[in-house]
């Protein structure tokens, strides 16, 4: 039964050419192996966001007066409601947290050089998708935290000189946060970011399968009959499968144990309680924000802030651009400086931010 299968699936897919492609394509066994995997995590996560995000769509209903209470609905009325809200909440954290992840890899590894540019390129651009997805979809729930944290997130935006107000307007679609904005963000969340997503995303798979799996240089350095490598299949996927589901425990675990909480309802006529942040991924720069001097000459420090950051995010995009000279096979030590910089700056200043 299964050689029918097989054959009547060879005949109308001719996926001959692809399983002989996977059969001799190989990984490189290193001491760093394992950052190979969290752009598979990254994957899964994301697949387990669609799914849930589907599941919750079947109740949903953005507006004023139904937002808030369809909400409650799923995690009090609907059988295991509470269990998917948690799911999607959390894998969204660790989704982004996956691409950090694997975006730094990249980055100390050097896997960005030619030819691997594009790939770079296209996974710097999910990442901001990434963030944009979590952005839009805090403020589905309509609570409390939501309302008053997208409030601040887009009057932050609205800082960039010249087009940062009509940004801002635009993605309230108006002037002030109001069911207008809730709807919008329900549009920009469940349809225009994932079929953007959804492109890059094969677009990024795509290049990443045509070019290989990076080979460092301490590897490619090594004498040939050194050089370790495994199967890309079944070896690689059948790891890469059993992190999946090490990571799938883990979410079922966080769900179970922290379900995420809904809160009180948006009142947009109450004050705005103490303490309200961004999440995770942006409070780094929202903390930030707060050491720069009300005026930098003559320009207001929240204005320099975001120009620094906007400069920064620049600069790190255009990695490849400004290593492109390095020759082949040197190590950039300016490179490592300027990661592990980056990556102190952010964890010091998240700290900081989650206990202020």
């Amino acid at each position: 039964m299964l050689s029918r299968v097989q054959a009547w699936l060879r005949e109308r897919l001719n996926i001959d050419p692809v399983v002989e492609f996977a059969s001799h394509k190989t990984v490189p066994s290193w001491k760093g192996s394992f950052w190979y995997y969290f752009g598979g995590v990254a994957l899964f996560l994301f697949v387990v966001q669609v799914i849930s995000g589907i599941l919750l769509l079947m109740y949903y209903q953005p507006g004023e007066k139904t937002a808030f209470e369809s909400v409650r609905f799923i995690v009090t009325k609907v059988q295991f409601g509470w269990l998917v809200r948690s799911i999607h909440s959390w894998a969204a954290n660790l989704f982004i947290l996956a691409i950090f992840i694997h975006m730094f890899s990249v980055f100390f590894t050097r896997a960005f050089r030619r030819p691997r540019e594009l790939t770079w390129y296209s996974g710097f651009v999910l990442l901001g998708l990434a963030m944009g997805l979590g952005f839009s979809g805090y403020l589905l729930p309509w609570n409390t935290l939501a309302y008053f944290a997208t409030k601040v997130g887009t009057t932050i935006v609205a800082v960039v000189p010249v087009v940062g107000d009509p940004i801002m307007q635009f993605l309230r679609e108006g002037k002030e946060v109001t069911t207008a904005t809730l709807t919008r963000f329900y549009g920009l969340h469940v349809a225009l970011f994932p079929a953007i997503f959804m492109g890059i995303l094969g677009l990024h798979l795509l290049l990443v399968q045509t070019q290989g799996m990076h080979e460092p240089e301490s590897w490619k350095a090594l004498p040939a009959d050194k050089r370790k490598s495994i199967p890309f299949f079944p070896n690689f996927i059948l790891r890469d499968l059993l992190l999946w589901l090490i990571v799938l425990n883990l979410l079922a675990v966080l769900a179970v144990l922290f379900p995420w909480e809904l809160g009180e309802k948006a009142n947009p006529f109450s004050a705005a309680p103490q303490g309200i942040k961004p999440e995770w991924y942006f409070l780094f720069m929202y903390q930030a924000l707060k050491y720069f001097p009300a005026k930098l000459g003559p320009v207001d420090g929240e204005v320099a802030g975001i120009l620094f950051f906007g400069l920064a995010g620049l600069l790190w995009f255009l990695v490849p651009w400004w290593d492109g000279r390095t020759p082949q096979g040197v190590r950039n030590r300016t490179i490592t400086y300027v990661g592990i910089g980056v990556i102190v700056f952010m964890v010091v200043m998240t700290v900081i931010g989650v206990r202020t």
